[in-house]
């Protein structure tokens, strides 16, 4: 899939006939999601590093591909879309959910750390609140909450809401997206639940370090309290790597200096004990029973981080 769509947009890139990319799925539950890392998985335990490599090498150059694309790129999600899912949408320049979709980021619960360039990405996505919030960004990737359409909306993850996804992109494909989007976008059912957390999250979660989080939390006891459910399978040292990472990419010139970095975090956590027991317990037992070891040290991600 990955060279297909890379290939297509290559080709399309400086041809004239073609004006717009629309992406969907003809899946009725889910848009993409969690595909690669259990193959990842896999070819950890046989050792077959460079190809393991080679994947996340290609995923990751696809993921800056359309973060730079010269030509509207539009993705309707229909349902799940998680991971590797919003490496392929995300990025676009016009993200279409309906009240169906919802996203998340839940690498922690598979030791692994929040990439497909979602770490920068999300920290700089605008909707109708009207502003960014790396803190915001840090604690949805973090925590793998799970964002609906009211509240992808206001993040800015989602750049409009329709009902029909079908109808949608048959006027795309007749009238062009700007059309479209004027003609189908409604307003989400149900307000954005994170607005009520929102002055917790911005205090907390513009710390730098896990430590820090992870000492300032208590005091904020519903955020504390749902943080806590929703990490309760987490990994402690994908926790700590992935705050690092959110403050190195926080600082990230542009999307390929993020995804350099995460290649190498990346790298260096498939060679930890956690991704091969993350996966195995949430997508091929699916016991979510997963012992993962003591959280590693900060100074250890972030240096490798630093030599990206």
């Amino acid at each position: 899939m990955l060279d297909i769509i890379r290939q297509a947009l290559s080709q399309w890139r400086e041809d004239e006939n073609v004006q717009q990319v629309l992406v969907h799925s003809r899946n009725p539950k889910a848009f993409c999601a969690g595909g690669d890392v259990r193959a990842a998985r896999d070819g950890v335990l046989e050792e077959r590093w460079g190809q393991v490599d080679e994947f996340f090498e290609k995923e990751y150059k696809l993921n800056g591909d359309i973060a730079e694309y010269p030509k509207p790129y539009i993705s309707v999600i229909d349902g799940v879309v998680m991971g590797g899912g919003l490496g392929i949408s995300a990025h676009g320049s016009h993200r279409i959910v309906t009240d169906k979709a919802f996203a998340s980021m839940p690498e922690m619960a598979i030791g692994y750390i929040t990439d497909v360039g979602v770490a920068y990405m999300a920290q700089r996505m605008i909707g109708t609140r009207g502003k960014s919030d790396p803190a915001l960004a840090k604690f949805w990737g973090l925590s793998g909450y799970r964002m609906y359409a009211a509240d992808m909306l206001w993040a800015g993850l989602a750049t409009h809401v329709i009902e029909s996804p079908q109808a949608f992109i048959d006027d795309v494909i007749a009238e062009g997206v700007d059309a479209a989007a004027e003609k189908h976008a409604i307003k989400p059912e149900g307000k954005p639940e994170l607005a009520e957390l929102i002055d917790d999250i911005d205090e907390v979660f513009a710390l730098d370090t896990w430590a820090e989080i992870k000492q300032a939390l208590p005091a904020h006891t519903q955020l504390a309290e749902d943080f806590a459910k929703l990490t309760e399978k987490a990994s402690p040292s994908s926790l700590v790597a992935a705050t690092e990472l959110f403050a190195a990419e926080a600082k990230a010139k542009d999307v390929r200096e993020a995804l350099r970095m995460e290649l190498a975090l990346g790298k260096h956590m498939l060679r930890r004990p956690d991704f091969v027991e993350g996966v195995r317990a949430v997508l091929v037992d699916k016991t979510h029973d997963a012992a993962f070891p003591a959280a590693g040290e900060a100074a250890e991600f972030r240096e490798v981080i630093a030599n990206a």
